[in-house]
Protein backbone atom coordinates (compact mmCIF):
# COMPACT_ATOMS: atom_id res chain seq x y z
CA UNK A 1 0.00 0.00 0.00
CA UNK A 2 3.00 2.12 1.32
CA UNK A 3 4.44 1.85 -2.79
CA UNK A 4 1.31 2.53 -4.11
CA UNK A 5 0.70 5.25 -2.46
CA UNK A 6 4.57 7.16 -2.88
CA UNK A 7 3.84 6.46 -6.18
CA UNK A 8 0.24 8.40 -6.42
CA UNK A 9 1.27 11.35 -4.91
CA UNK A 10 4.94 11.60 -6.58
CA UNK A 11 3.58 11.69 -10.23
CA UNK A 12 1.87 14.85 -9.39
CA UNK A 13 4.00 16.52 -6.99
CA UNK A 14 7.61 15.38 -8.61
CA UNK A 15 7.10 13.09 -12.10
CA UNK A 16 10.82 12.90 -12.63
CA UNK A 17 11.21 11.46 -9.08
CA UNK A 18 8.29 8.76 -9.61
CA UNK A 19 9.76 7.91 -12.97
CA UNK A 20 13.54 7.19 -11.23
CA UNK A 21 11.92 5.05 -8.16
CA UNK A 22 10.18 2.78 -10.94
CA UNK A 23 13.19 2.75 -12.57
CA UNK A 24 15.31 0.83 -9.75
CA UNK A 25 16.16 1.37 -6.44
CA UNK A 26 19.92 1.91 -7.16
CA UNK A 27 18.62 5.09 -8.54
CA UNK A 28 16.95 6.75 -5.64
CA UNK A 29 17.10 4.29 -2.45
CA UNK A 30 14.24 4.12 0.55
CA UNK A 31 16.35 6.19 3.14
CA UNK A 32 17.06 8.90 0.59
CA UNK A 33 13.30 8.79 -0.21
CA UNK A 34 12.70 9.39 3.27
CA UNK A 35 15.26 11.53 4.98
CA UNK A 36 15.26 13.87 2.17
CA UNK A 37 12.66 14.35 -0.50
CA UNK A 38 9.72 13.79 2.12
CA UNK A 39 11.34 16.36 4.56
CA UNK A 40 11.68 18.99 1.66
CA UNK A 41 7.69 17.97 0.83
CA UNK A 42 5.33 18.39 4.10
CA UNK A 43 2.09 17.05 2.36
CA UNK A 44 3.96 14.22 0.38
CA UNK A 45 5.54 13.67 3.77
CA UNK A 46 1.57 13.43 5.10
CA UNK A 47 0.41 11.34 2.55
CA UNK A 48 2.94 8.49 2.48
CA UNK A 49 2.82 8.46 6.37
CA UNK A 50 -0.97 8.49 6.60
CA UNK A 51 -1.24 6.08 3.32
CA UNK A 52 -2.37 2.79 5.47
CA UNK A 53 -4.67 5.14 8.05
CA UNK A 54 -7.99 5.49 7.49
CA UNK A 55 -9.51 9.17 8.23
CA UNK A 56 -10.20 8.73 11.68
CA UNK A 57 -8.34 11.72 13.89
CA UNK A 58 -5.74 11.15 16.52
CA UNK A 59 -3.47 13.60 18.51
CA UNK A 60 -0.22 12.36 16.40
CA UNK A 61 -2.76 13.44 13.39
CA UNK A 62 -3.82 16.47 14.34
CA UNK A 63 -0.89 17.91 15.25
CA UNK A 64 0.76 17.31 11.88
CA UNK A 65 -1.68 18.96 10.61
CA UNK A 66 -2.43 22.05 12.29
CA UNK A 67 2.08 22.43 11.75
CA UNK A 68 1.61 21.84 7.99
CA UNK A 69 -1.51 23.95 8.03
CA UNK A 70 0.89 27.23 9.24
CA UNK A 71 3.87 26.07 7.10
CA UNK A 72 1.94 24.59 3.83
CA UNK A 73 0.43 27.72 2.87
CA UNK A 74 2.20 29.09 -0.35
CA UNK A 75 2.64 25.72 -1.53
CA UNK A 76 -0.09 25.66 -4.06
CA UNK A 77 0.19 22.85 -6.71
CA UNK A 78 -2.07 22.86 -9.86
CA UNK A 79 -2.21 19.86 -12.56
CA UNK A 80 1.28 18.86 -11.44
CA UNK A 81 2.89 22.03 -10.91
CA UNK A 82 4.76 21.84 -7.37
CA UNK A 83 5.04 25.02 -5.53
CA UNK A 84 3.69 26.86 -8.26
CA UNK A 85 0.07 28.13 -10.14
CA UNK A 86 -0.48 26.92 -13.28
CA UNK A 87 -1.58 29.05 -16.05
CA UNK A 88 -5.12 28.74 -15.42
CA UNK A 89 -5.07 30.01 -11.38
CA UNK A 90 -4.16 33.67 -12.77
CA UNK A 91 -7.83 34.50 -14.08
CA UNK A 92 -7.11 36.37 -16.93
CA UNK A 93 -9.02 34.71 -19.84
CA UNK A 94 -9.05 37.08 -22.90
CA UNK A 95 -12.59 38.28 -22.53
CA UNK A 96 -11.49 39.19 -19.32
CA UNK A 97 -8.23 40.76 -20.13
CA UNK A 98 -10.60 43.19 -23.01
CA UNK A 99 -12.68 43.93 -20.47
CA UNK A 100 -10.42 45.40 -17.85
CA UNK A 101 -8.82 47.94 -20.81
CA UNK A 102 -11.88 48.64 -22.23
CA UNK A 103 -12.59 49.74 -18.69
CA UNK A 104 -9.65 51.74 -17.94
CA UNK A 105 -10.13 53.33 -21.61
CA UNK A 106 -13.23 54.38 -20.65
CA UNK A 107 -12.23 55.87 -17.19
CA UNK A 108 -9.98 58.03 -18.87
CA UNK A 109 -11.78 58.83 -21.73
CA UNK A 110 -14.50 60.48 -19.28
CA UNK A 111 -11.88 61.57 -16.96
CA UNK A 112 -10.47 64.00 -19.95
CA UNK A 113 -14.15 64.55 -21.11
CA UNK A 114 -15.26 66.25 -18.04
CA UNK A 115 -15.71 69.62 -17.75
CA UNK A 116 -13.04 71.03 -15.44
CA UNK A 117 -15.77 72.11 -12.63
CA UNK A 118 -16.74 68.47 -12.98
CA UNK A 119 -13.70 67.16 -12.65
CA UNK A 120 -12.08 68.86 -9.40
CA UNK A 121 -15.63 67.80 -8.03
CA UNK A 122 -15.27 64.28 -8.80
CA UNK A 123 -11.42 64.33 -7.20
CA UNK A 124 -13.10 65.89 -4.21
CA UNK A 125 -15.31 63.44 -3.65
CA UNK A 126 -12.90 60.61 -4.29
CA UNK A 127 -10.09 62.38 -1.76
CA UNK A 128 -11.15 60.51 1.42
CA UNK A 129 -10.06 57.03 -0.63
CA UNK A 130 -7.69 58.06 -3.07
CA UNK A 131 -6.68 61.05 -5.29
CA UNK A 132 -6.90 59.21 -8.05
CA UNK A 133 -9.55 56.09 -7.34
CA UNK A 134 -13.15 55.85 -8.05
CA UNK A 135 -15.25 53.29 -7.51
CA UNK A 136 -16.64 51.90 -10.60
CA UNK A 137 -20.28 52.04 -10.74
CA UNK A 138 -21.28 50.25 -14.18
CA UNK A 139 -20.45 46.66 -14.80
CA UNK A 140 -17.18 45.95 -17.43
CA UNK A 141 -18.60 42.64 -17.75
CA UNK A 142 -21.78 40.49 -17.09
CA UNK A 143 -22.25 36.91 -16.22
CA UNK A 144 -24.81 34.41 -17.90
CA UNK A 145 -25.55 32.85 -14.84
CA UNK A 146 -27.87 30.10 -17.01
CA UNK A 147 -24.79 29.25 -18.86
CA UNK A 148 -22.74 28.25 -15.47
CA UNK A 149 -24.87 25.70 -14.12
CA UNK A 150 -22.93 22.92 -14.10
CA UNK A 151 -20.28 22.06 -11.97
CA UNK A 152 -17.18 21.86 -14.46
CA UNK A 153 -18.33 25.17 -15.93
CA UNK A 154 -18.56 27.22 -12.54
CA UNK A 155 -14.78 25.00 -11.80
CA UNK A 156 -13.54 26.70 -15.03
CA UNK A 157 -14.87 30.03 -14.46
CA UNK A 158 -13.81 30.89 -10.83
CA UNK A 159 -12.10 27.96 -9.48
CA UNK A 160 -8.01 26.90 -9.04
CA UNK A 161 -8.13 23.61 -7.31
CA UNK A 162 -5.04 22.41 -5.60
CA UNK A 163 -3.99 18.73 -5.97
CA UNK A 164 -4.05 18.28 -2.05
CA UNK A 165 -7.86 18.25 -2.25
CA UNK A 166 -11.07 18.20 -3.94
CA UNK A 167 -14.25 20.13 -4.04
CA UNK A 168 -17.19 18.14 -5.81
CA UNK A 169 -20.70 19.25 -6.95
CA UNK A 170 -22.29 18.77 -2.99
CA UNK A 171 -19.99 21.93 -2.28
CA UNK A 172 -20.45 24.13 -5.06
CA UNK A 173 -23.23 24.58 -6.85
CA UNK A 174 -23.97 28.48 -8.41
CA UNK A 175 -27.68 29.05 -7.13
CA UNK A 176 -26.43 28.14 -3.95
CA UNK A 177 -23.42 30.07 -3.34
CA UNK A 178 -25.07 32.79 -5.33
CA UNK A 179 -28.21 33.07 -3.39
CA UNK A 180 -26.45 33.53 -0.04
CA UNK A 181 -27.52 36.11 1.61
CA UNK A 182 -23.75 37.61 2.92
CA UNK A 183 -25.84 41.44 3.93
CA UNK A 184 -24.56 42.75 7.20
CA UNK A 185 -26.91 42.71 9.59
CA UNK A 186 -25.99 44.83 12.27
CA UNK A 187 -25.37 48.46 12.51
CA UNK A 188 -21.87 50.52 12.86
CA UNK A 189 -22.19 51.33 16.19
CA UNK A 190 -20.43 48.36 17.44
CA UNK A 191 -17.14 46.50 15.59
CA UNK A 192 -18.33 45.10 12.42
CA UNK A 193 -15.84 43.53 10.77
CA UNK A 194 -12.27 42.26 11.90
CA UNK A 195 -9.18 42.41 10.04
CA UNK A 196 -5.97 40.38 11.40
CA UNK A 197 -2.95 38.69 9.93
CA UNK A 198 -1.52 35.13 10.71
CA UNK A 199 1.36 36.23 8.87
CA UNK A 200 1.64 39.41 9.89
CA UNK A 201 6.02 39.23 9.14
CA UNK A 202 5.23 38.90 5.21
CA UNK A 203 6.49 42.29 3.60
CA UNK A 204 6.72 43.55 0.12
CA UNK A 205 9.56 44.02 -2.36
CA UNK A 206 10.20 47.63 -1.31
CA UNK A 207 9.11 47.28 2.47
CA UNK A 208 11.36 48.76 5.06
CA UNK A 209 12.51 45.93 7.88
CA UNK A 210 11.27 46.41 11.11
CA UNK A 211 8.32 49.02 9.52
CA UNK A 212 5.00 46.77 9.96
CA UNK A 213 3.03 49.58 7.91
CA UNK A 214 5.03 48.81 4.95
CA UNK A 215 4.27 44.89 5.05
CA UNK A 216 1.19 43.19 5.03
CA UNK A 217 -0.01 45.11 8.64
CA UNK A 218 0.32 48.27 7.34
CA UNK A 219 -1.81 46.88 4.19
CA UNK A 220 -4.27 45.90 6.64
CA UNK A 221 -4.78 49.38 8.18
CA UNK A 222 -5.01 50.79 4.97
CA UNK A 223 -7.96 48.57 3.86
CA UNK A 224 -9.40 49.00 7.28
CA UNK A 225 -9.70 53.18 6.86
CA UNK A 226 -10.91 52.92 3.41
CA UNK A 227 -13.80 50.41 4.64
CA UNK A 228 -14.02 53.21 7.76
CA UNK A 229 -14.03 56.27 5.65
CA UNK A 230 -15.41 55.79 2.88
CA UNK A 231 -18.52 53.04 3.98
CA UNK A 232 -18.73 53.68 7.06
CA UNK A 233 -18.28 50.43 8.91
CA UNK A 234 -17.16 49.79 12.04
CA UNK A 235 -13.92 48.27 11.84
CA UNK A 236 -11.43 46.05 14.24
CA UNK A 237 -7.64 45.95 12.63
CA UNK A 238 -5.53 43.52 15.10
CA UNK A 239 -2.45 43.70 14.68
CA UNK A 240 -0.85 40.77 16.86
CA UNK A 241 1.94 38.54 15.65
CA UNK A 242 1.43 35.04 15.04
CA UNK A 243 4.62 34.00 13.16
CA UNK A 244 7.07 36.23 14.79
CA UNK A 245 9.14 32.89 15.60
CA UNK A 246 7.83 30.27 13.59
CA UNK A 247 5.14 30.03 10.43
CA UNK A 248 4.67 26.71 11.70
CA UNK A 249 1.84 27.03 14.22
CA UNK A 250 0.73 30.79 13.00
CA UNK A 251 -2.73 29.44 12.74
CA UNK A 252 -2.95 26.86 15.80
CA UNK A 253 -1.41 30.50 17.99
CA UNK A 254 -3.84 33.13 16.11
CA UNK A 255 -7.13 30.81 16.88
CA UNK A 256 -7.41 31.40 20.64
CA UNK A 257 -6.85 34.87 20.21
CA UNK A 258 -9.57 35.35 17.62
CA UNK A 259 -11.78 33.24 19.54
CA UNK A 260 -11.47 35.56 22.39
CA UNK A 261 -12.50 38.99 20.16
CA UNK A 262 -15.34 37.42 18.68
CA UNK A 263 -16.47 36.89 22.37
CA UNK A 264 -15.57 40.41 23.37
CA UNK A 265 -17.29 41.67 20.24
CA UNK A 266 -20.33 39.35 19.38
CA UNK A 267 -21.35 42.16 16.61
CA UNK A 268 -18.61 41.50 14.35
CA UNK A 269 -20.20 39.96 11.11
CA UNK A 270 -17.09 39.54 8.82
CA UNK A 271 -13.50 38.25 9.87
CA UNK A 272 -10.77 38.47 6.79
CA UNK A 273 -7.18 37.17 7.39
CA UNK A 274 -4.93 39.05 5.48
CA UNK A 275 -2.21 38.53 3.31
CA UNK A 276 0.39 38.45 0.69
CA UNK A 277 1.44 35.50 -1.17
CA UNK A 278 4.73 33.40 -2.69
CA UNK A 279 5.02 33.82 -6.25
CA UNK A 280 8.30 33.03 -8.52
CA UNK A 281 10.29 36.17 -9.06
CA UNK A 282 9.33 36.61 -12.60
CA UNK A 283 5.50 36.54 -12.38
CA UNK A 284 4.36 39.63 -10.95
CA UNK A 285 0.90 39.80 -9.65
CA UNK A 286 -0.01 43.63 -10.96
CA UNK A 287 -2.35 45.45 -13.13
CA UNK A 288 -3.19 48.88 -14.51
CA UNK A 289 -6.49 50.50 -12.62
CA UNK A 290 -7.24 53.28 -13.38
CA UNK A 291 -3.99 54.75 -14.15
CA UNK A 292 -2.35 53.10 -11.03
CA UNK A 293 -0.42 50.21 -10.00
CA UNK A 294 -2.50 47.57 -8.54
CA UNK A 295 -1.59 44.15 -7.04
CA UNK A 296 -3.44 41.22 -7.93
CA UNK A 297 -5.38 39.66 -5.20
CA UNK A 298 -7.03 36.18 -4.43
CA UNK A 299 -9.02 34.62 -2.00
CA UNK A 300 -8.32 31.37 -0.29
CA UNK A 301 -10.55 28.52 0.79
CA UNK A 302 -9.55 25.78 3.33
CA UNK A 303 -11.95 22.72 2.37
CA UNK A 304 -11.24 20.43 5.23
CA UNK A 305 -10.75 17.51 3.36
CA UNK A 306 -7.50 16.15 1.47
CA UNK A 307 -8.49 14.05 -2.17
CA UNK A 308 -9.06 11.13 -0.06
CA UNK A 309 -12.03 12.43 1.99
CA UNK A 310 -13.03 14.73 4.04
CA UNK A 311 -10.94 15.62 7.91
CA UNK A 312 -12.99 15.20 10.64
CA UNK A 313 -11.03 16.59 12.91
CA UNK A 314 -10.99 19.85 11.27
CA UNK A 315 -14.16 20.63 10.94
CA UNK A 316 -15.78 23.40 9.97
CA UNK A 317 -19.63 24.14 10.22
CA UNK A 318 -19.37 27.22 8.31
CA UNK A 319 -17.76 25.79 5.26
CA UNK A 320 -20.83 26.89 2.64
CA UNK A 321 -20.92 30.21 3.82
CA UNK A 322 -17.46 30.85 3.50
CA UNK A 323 -17.74 29.51 0.01
CA UNK A 324 -20.73 31.44 -0.56
CA UNK A 325 -19.03 34.58 0.44
CA UNK A 326 -15.61 34.48 -1.79
CA UNK A 327 -17.80 33.58 -4.59
CA UNK A 328 -20.15 36.59 -4.46
CA UNK A 329 -16.82 38.32 -3.96
CA UNK A 330 -14.84 37.07 -6.84
CA UNK A 331 -18.06 37.34 -9.24
CA UNK A 332 -18.33 40.91 -8.00
CA UNK A 333 -14.92 41.53 -8.93
CA UNK A 334 -15.07 40.48 -12.49
CA UNK A 335 -17.90 41.92 -13.46
CA UNK A 336 -16.61 45.40 -11.65
CA UNK A 337 -13.14 45.31 -11.77
CA UNK A 338 -12.16 41.92 -15.17
CA UNK A 339 -8.74 40.60 -14.37
CA UNK A 340 -8.27 42.34 -10.93
CA UNK A 341 -8.91 38.73 -8.99
CA UNK A 342 -7.33 35.69 -9.62
CA UNK A 343 -9.37 32.24 -9.25
CA UNK A 344 -10.44 31.50 -6.00
CA UNK A 345 -8.29 28.70 -4.85
CA UNK A 346 -8.90 25.69 -2.93
CA UNK A 347 -6.70 23.75 -0.44
CA UNK A 348 -7.13 20.92 1.96
CA UNK A 349 -6.77 22.45 5.17
CA UNK A 350 -9.06 25.21 7.36
CA UNK A 351 -6.84 27.92 8.31
CA UNK A 352 -9.40 29.28 10.93
CA UNK A 353 -12.51 29.62 8.49
CA UNK A 354 -14.33 27.79 10.67
CA UNK A 355 -14.61 31.27 13.10
CA UNK A 356 -17.26 33.07 11.30
CA UNK A 357 -19.38 32.49 8.48
CA UNK A 358 -18.90 35.33 6.45
CA UNK A 359 -15.13 34.45 7.12
CA UNK A 360 -12.45 35.50 4.21
CA UNK A 361 -8.66 34.80 3.81
CA UNK A 362 -7.27 37.17 1.10
CA UNK A 363 -3.88 36.83 -0.59
CA UNK A 364 -3.03 40.34 -1.98
CA UNK A 365 -0.37 40.41 -4.10
CA UNK A 366 3.41 38.32 -3.37
CA UNK A 367 6.56 39.46 -2.06
CA UNK A 368 7.51 41.12 -5.82
CA UNK A 369 4.71 43.75 -5.40
CA UNK A 370 5.49 47.20 -4.04
CA UNK A 371 3.90 48.65 -1.12
CA UNK A 372 2.26 51.44 -3.76
CA UNK A 373 0.59 48.29 -5.80
CA UNK A 374 -0.59 46.44 -2.47
CA UNK A 375 -2.00 49.56 -0.82
CA UNK A 376 -3.63 50.82 -4.23
CA UNK A 377 -5.43 47.23 -4.34
CA UNK A 378 -7.47 48.09 -1.19
CA UNK A 379 -9.66 50.46 -2.83
CA UNK A 380 -11.17 48.38 -5.24
CA UNK A 381 -11.30 45.48 -2.53
CA UNK A 382 -12.92 47.84 0.32
CA UNK A 383 -15.74 48.23 -2.66
CA UNK A 384 -16.33 44.73 -3.36
CA UNK A 385 -17.12 44.26 0.07
CA UNK A 386 -19.17 46.65 -0.10
CA UNK A 387 -21.13 46.04 -2.83
CA UNK A 388 -21.41 42.06 -1.40
CA UNK A 389 -22.28 43.32 2.13
CA UNK A 390 -24.71 45.85 1.24
CA UNK A 391 -26.52 43.60 -0.73
CA UNK A 392 -26.18 45.47 -4.00
CA UNK A 393 -24.40 42.36 -5.33
CA UNK A 394 -24.65 39.88 -6.92
CA UNK A 395 -27.67 40.32 -8.44
CA UNK A 396 -29.47 36.95 -7.79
Amino acid sequence: MTGWMQSAVTMPYLPVINMMDHGGADIITQDIYNSWLLEQYPVLRYAVETADSDMTASESDYARLIMLEGSDEDRKSIAGDELEYGEDAMHLEKSMEDALLKENGMYAENRAAQPEGEEQSAQQDAQAVSPDFVPVQDKSYSYQWDDLQSYEMLIKAFYAVDSTTKAGEDLLQTDKLLSADMRMKGSADEPQILIYHTHSQEAFADSVPGDESTGIVGVGERLASVLRDKYGYNVLHHTESFDKESRDYAYSNALPVIEALLAEYPSIEVVIDLHRDEMPEDRRLAVELQGRPTAQFMFFNGLSRTARGRIEYLENPYLNDNLAFSFQMQAACNEYYPGLARRVYLKAYRYNMHVCPKTLLIELGAQNNTVEEAMNACDPLAHVLDLVLSGKEPHR
